[in-house]
């Protein structure tokens, strides 16, 4: 098995040491029900091997870890046909609201009139064209 890191809780449940429900599993990666259940069959996918978030992601890591997105998220789409849609996000980094610091992604069912909200901002109005044009120079350069 690839290094984990005996004190993090999804290596653990890697591992077996902790409990989980389980959906999905191979030698890349495990998915198991998140125990909040935002909406019925929400779902965590982890890589097995202890990545802390997007950010210490290799190509590599990418290509091995994230090809099961889209088996995942249509089992758990097939499993209830009210299922009518699907947030599909990571949060990276404490200030991103990141609990367990194993990187992780959600797969949280939706459904019509379900009433949950994904908190967002829009920011257009304090933008000109020169601050996007300022912003999107600075990301280019660090290509």
């Amino acid at each position: 098995m690839e290094e984990l890191d005996k004190d993090c809780l999804f290596c653990k449940i890697i591992t077996g040491e902790a409990n989980s429900y389980t959906v999905f599993e191979n030698d890349d990666v495990k998915a198991f029900l998140d125990l909040s259940q935002v909406n019925p069959g929400h779902t965590l996918m982890v890589p097995k091997k202890h990545i802390t978030n997007f950010f210490d992601y290799t190509p590599e890591d990418a290509q091995r870890y994230l090809q099961y997105i889209p088996t995942i998220a249509n089992a758990i789409k097939k499993f209830d046909p009210r299922i009518t849609g699907m947030n599909i996000s990571s949060n990276n980094g404490a200030s991103a609201s990141q609990v367990v610091m194993h990187s992780h992604i959600h797969f949280i069912p939706r459904f019509e009139g379900d009433g949950l909200k994904i908190a967002t901002r829009n920011n257009a109005e304090k933008y000109t064209e020169e601050d996007y044009q300022k912003v999107a120079a600075a990301i280019r350069a660090e290509f």
